[in-house]
Order: C-alpha cells, then sequence, then structure tokens
C-alpha cells in the first residue's frame, strides 16, 4: 500500500515537474525587453536565418510597439531579405516602414528603394508580365513625383531596361499568336511592338541569353 502511494506521489512529482519546465521555456519567448528582440534578429541575419529573423520582428512589434528599435529593424530586415533575393518580404518591410515612419525628408528614397526592389525581382522572374508592366508604371510614376531626383539617373536606366523587356515579351508572345493561327491577337502585340520607341533597336531580344542579360 505504501508502495502504490509512493509511485502516485512521484508520477504527480515528475508530471509537476515537467509542466513546470514547459511553462518556463514558454514564459521565456515573452516579455522581453526591445533590445533583446533587435539582437535577435540581427543574430538571424548574420547567421542566414530570415525566418527566424522575422518572428523576431514579429515579437518585437507586437511586444514594444513604440520601440525606436523598430525602424532600423525594418530597414535592417528590408535590406537582408532584398540580398537575398527574397523581394516580396523585402517590399513587405519597405511598405510597412513607408507607413510607419515617410517624412518628406526620407519618402523620395524610400520610393527608390521600392522600386529598385521590384527591378531587382525581375532577375529571378524575367518573364513576368505583370510585374514588368507594374514597376514601368512604378518608375514613370517616380520620375514625375520627383523630377528633380538624384536617383532619376538610375531609375532612367531601369526603365530602359524595363522596356526592352517588354519589346521582348510583346515579340515572343505575337510570334506564339501568329503559330497558333490566332491573327486578331497577334495584331494587338504586334501594334504595341510597333508603338515601341526602342523597336528598331539592333539587338537580337529573341535570343534568350540576351533576355537574361537584360537585367544583370
Amino acid at each position: 500500500m505504501h508502495l502504490k502511494i509512493l509511485a502516485s506521489l512521484l508520477l504527480t512529482l515528475l508530471f509537476a515537474t515537467g509542466c513546470a519546465d514547459k511553462t518556463q521555456k514558454v514564459d521565456e519567448s515573452f516579455n522581453k525587453p526591445a533590445a533583446h528582440w533587435y539582437q535577435r534578429i540581427i543574430k538571424h541575419i548574420r547567421s542566414g536565418e530570415l525566418d527566424k529573423a522575422d518572428d523576431a520582428y514579429t515579437s518585437l512589434s507586437s511586444e514594444h510597439v513604440a520601440s525606436a528599435l523598430l525602424e532600423p529593424a525594418l530597414m535592417t530586415l528590408a535590406r537582408a531579405h532584398s540580398d537575398n533575393d527574397e523581394h516580396i518580404m523585402a517590399r513587405f518591410y519597405i511598405d510597412t516602414y513607408i507607413k510607419r515612419y515617410a517624412k518628406s525628408t526620407n519618402i523620395e528614397y524610400l520610393k527608390f528603394l521600392k522600386l529598385k526592389s521590384n527591378f531587382e525581382a525581375l532577375k529571378k522572374a524575367k518573364r513576368d508580365q505583370k510585374l514588368i508592366l507594374d514597376t514601368i508604371i512604378g518608375a514613370n510614376e517616380y520620375i514625375n513625383k520627383f523630377p528633380n531626383s538624384s536617383y532619376n539617373p538610375l531609375v532612367h536606366t531601369m526603365l530602359t531596361k524595363l522596356y526592352l523587356a517588354e519589346l521582348t515579351l510583346n515579340r515572343d508572345i505575337a510570334s506564339l499568336y501568329k503559330k497558333t493561327g490566332k491573327k486578331k491577337a497577334a495584331k494587338i502585340y504586334e501594334d504595341k511592338i510597333s508603338a515601341s520607341w526602342l523597336k528598331n533597336t539592333e539587338l537580337d531580344l529573341s535570343n534568350q541569353g540576351m533576355f537574361s542579360k537584360i537585367f544583370d
């Protein structure tokens, strides 16, 4: 009888200890100072663990909504994801930064940074027609909004490459429609080609390798 009671007590003690350890581990994930989460972000970025860096930012932003460390954290994460060719996440952080910290003194740079991220995304998704068109629109809007921007020479270079990419796609699509006997559809894209100011370019843009070089 005494052995049964002793065994029951031991099991209860082990269960309670296990629950306490789990509770302690869970509690370790909360109620940390902002500096703790910021340091975790930097640590994970340096080790290439961007998912963990994102998780640390989530904790920082939810537990310390007014922390001064949120601003550098957003920009650091945007650059880290951009450097790692994760441009959707980069644009997420840039957009969040713009919503929270955009000023008349930095909006020109921030908008350029977002445009640059869109352009660099095309290095991987070269034949994404929608992204090409959206980035062309964004580049023209940038030039119109910031006509005296020091970044405009770079934006014009991007725009030329984007128009070359668009011309390449239009030629490929027109050719495909011709081959499949869809003359009306082919005519639509032939008209777009005729309207392009780069239509007489001497580059062989039908070459796949040349298309890849547009964004290099």
